[in-house]
């Protein structure tokens, strides 16, 4: 059975509140409803924390029981060194996604230092950011059946 670990970064709790045109109306719980919905056949477990400690906490617990892990780390994903690390030592296949097209806004953005450690980036998807990131893992699953 494929199992997916999904890990939030920090704000992304204010999510539904916190500059709705860019990141969308949908709160996080809703959000995490909806991916859960859509992929009944598969265990998903999520996780969110405004404390990169505890994020690279969740991708070392990960390593025990996930088949892949779909992390937006927010912020942190343009400068946490310790999360591209972590990444790197669970040897669990990871796919860093974005709600919004982070290509299309502040220069700081542009740059993820957690990218090198995953098997790729989806982002300005909103939500489907995250689906296509689960469908990269049900197809991949698929072929090594």
């Amino acid at each position: 059975m494929t199992t997916i670990s999904i890990i939030n970064g920090p704000n992304l709790n204010l999510l539904g509140e916190r500059e709705p045109t860019i990141y969308g109306s949908l709160s996080l719980e809703d959000l995490n409803k909806e991916i859960i919905a859509k992929f009944p056949q598969i265990e998903i477990r999520t996780f969110q924390s405004n404390i990169e400690g505890e994020l690279i906490d969740a991708i070392q617990d990960a390593r025990k029981w996930a088949s892949g892990i779909v992390i937006n780390a927010g912020a942190y994903s343009h400068s946490s060194h310790a999360i591209h690390d972590a990444i790197k030592g669970v040897k669990v296949p990871c796919i860093e996604v974005h709600l919004s097209n982070v290509h299309a806004r502040e220069s700081f953005r542009h740059h993820s230092a957690i990218l090198p450690a995953c098997v790729g980036l989806i982002s300005g998807f909103g939500k489907y950011s995250y689906f296509l990131a689960i469908e990269y893992f049900l197809a991949s699953a698929s072929k090594s059946a």
